[in-house]
């Protein structure tokens, strides 16, 4: 691709910068495999599952989408909710412990070819930003020696704070490159969620980049992306 076409590249973090979204997707399926056996429920939660309902959503959207996926209510609850109270919040509150233990029991260490691209980047001047859905942004960035290059972050307390709706939802990615200066057709979006390269199509950003980590190159032209790559190295 023609960098010089584009003054800012709007990243995702699980599964693009950081392969944090195998650890997301373990807190995932322990979560809700011990609810559903709780729940006496026969049928597993699986990795299918994660793609289809799960993947790149705000935490409770995701807890949401999958409790409709099963034919499951539960009361919303309340974000200061325990992680063992039977709500959509304490279930995404139960999983986000998850997380946090193996992170900090496993650390992170960011993809190569990510911090080959970003380095790049760096150097040629581009506008860089990080917009995920994760609460645990900042965190992880600081735990893979990424965070110094990213001045504008746009995570799930930004958007909480800032009433942004998320991914499929353009939102977050439209706040980064107004926080950047950059219009958007001069804006690249990296994304390996399905909701995150509709958000990007929905945008209407220059180019909407898949990475497949496992959603699949054809799932992701189909919800938007524009080209699809294995590896972010392969854009340089």
């Amino acid at each position: 691709m023609e960098w010089n076409d584009y003054d800012a590249a709007l990243f995702d973090l699980d599964g693009v910068l950081t392969p944090t979204a195998l650890v997301h997707m373990r807190a995932w399926s322990h979560m809700f495999n011990d609810f559903l056996t709780a729940e006496g429920v026969s049928e597993p939660y699986t990795d299918d599952d994660y793609f289809r309902y799960v993947d790149g959503k705000p935490r409770y959207d995701g807890v949401r989408s999958f409790l409709v996926s099963r034919d499951i209510t539960l009361p919303e609850g309340a974000p200061e909710d325990a992680p063992d109270v039977r709500t959509v919040c304490g279930l995404g509150n139960r999983k986000n412990d998850d997380f946090e233990a193996i992170l900090a029991d496993e650390g992170v260490e960011p993809y190569p070819g990510s911090v080959a691209l970003v380095d790049a980047l760096v150097e040629r001047g581009t506008g860089l930003a990080v917009v995920s859905s994760s609460r645990n942004a900042r965190a992880v960035l600081t735990a893979a020696g990424l965070i110094q290059h990213f001045g504008v972050i746009v995570d799930g307390a930004v958007a909480e704070e800032q009433s942004l709706p998320g991914k499929p939802a353009p939102d977050t990615f439209l706040s980064a490159a107004q926080e950047l200066g950059v219009p958007k057709e001069r804006a690249v979006v990296f994304e390996d969620a399905l909701s995150g390269v509709q958000a990007g199509r929905a945008g209407d950003f220059g180019l909407v980049v898949g990475v497949d980590r496992g959603a699949g190159a054809e799932a992701l032209t189909e919800h938007g992306a524009d080209i699809v790559v294995q590896d972010l190295q392969e854009v340089l």
